[in-house]
């Protein structure tokens, strides 16, 4: 009892922290970008898909901020006090990266940031906030790109929810309502006015079915949302910016992105 006291405690008091990685002066090409790690809504991979990633952006002009925003924690499966209603759920996240854009925003001008420039990349259940942060955004401040990584898309087709992440977000009884489901299923919140995505996955992913992508793809399509889907075969999930993770194929994501953000932001 006392040790689930204390997790209770850590998670309730938790806050969200965003960590910066700027540019180099001589190289900063002015655009930035909010890095949302994975883990189904559940723990944030801040090694591979955050850090990782941000210090590659860096090393690539591009100013990083790596956000670790609220999750339900491991612990609530381990001891299931989330079925008492308590722990981090949707709509926290959201109020996470929304702060993090006006932070950086706020920021951009000392910064040597173009606010013009200022996007969201996330990975697993990070690619679904990074949509969010769009779709779902109720503030003045918005990404003026989008990068989903292997993202979680949908969490009404139970073909293709992940289910982790949908009781990640939404909580031990929420998961099963479906008016909830519905309210956080990326492909029916796609509207003509999202900003330009970038949208990467693989065939062989065993933890998000890459169908995700593909009823993201076809929502951005059907709106006529400037993007561009590239489909790997292989290369699995979880690689983030990593240069032994994933295959020789997935990891060419690297360069196609950077391609793409320099063509977005000529």
């Amino acid at each position: 009892m006392t040790l689930l006291l204390i997790v209770i405690s850590q998670q309730l008091t938790a806050k969200p922290r965003l960590t910066p990685f700027l540019a180099d002066s001589a190289t900063n090409t002015g655009i930035a970008v909010v890095v949302c790690p994975g883990g189904s809504y559940s723990w944030l991979d801040m090694k591979t898909e955050g850090i990782g990633v941000a210090r590659w952006l860096q090393s690539n002009g591009i100013n990083a901020f790596v956000l670790r925003y609220h999750v339900a924690n491991v612990s609530a499966y381990m001891f299931g006090y989330r079925v008492l209603g308590i722990g981090n759920r949707y709509p926290k996240m959201l109020a996470d990266v929304e702060n993090a854009l006006q932070q950086v925003y706020e920021s951009a001008d000392s910064l040597h940031i173009d606010k013009a420039k200022i996007g969201v990349m996330g990975f697993s259940a990070g690619g679904h906030l990074t949509m969010m942060s769009f779709t779902h955004n109720r503030t003045p401040y918005k990404p003026a790109f989008l990068c989903p990584v292997y993202p979680v898309v949908t969490m009404s087709d139970k073909r293709y929810a992940h289910q982790r992440s949908r009781r990640g977000a939404l909580g031990v009884w929420g998961q099963w309502k479906q008016p909830m489901r519905d309210s956080l299923s990326i492909e029916q919140h796609i509207a003509a006015d999202c900003p330009p995505v970038f949208l990467v996955n693989c065939e062989d992913d065993p933890v998000v079915k890459y169908q995700n992508s593909v009823l993201l793809d076809s929502a951005l399509i059907a709106n006529h949302v400037s993007h561009r889907y590239i489909r790997y075969r292989t290369g699995g999930h979880g690689f983030g910016a990593s240069e032994t993770k994933g295959t020789e194929e997935s990891r060419q994501w690297k360069n196609e992105f950077i391609q793409w953000i320099s063509n977005l932001n000529q």
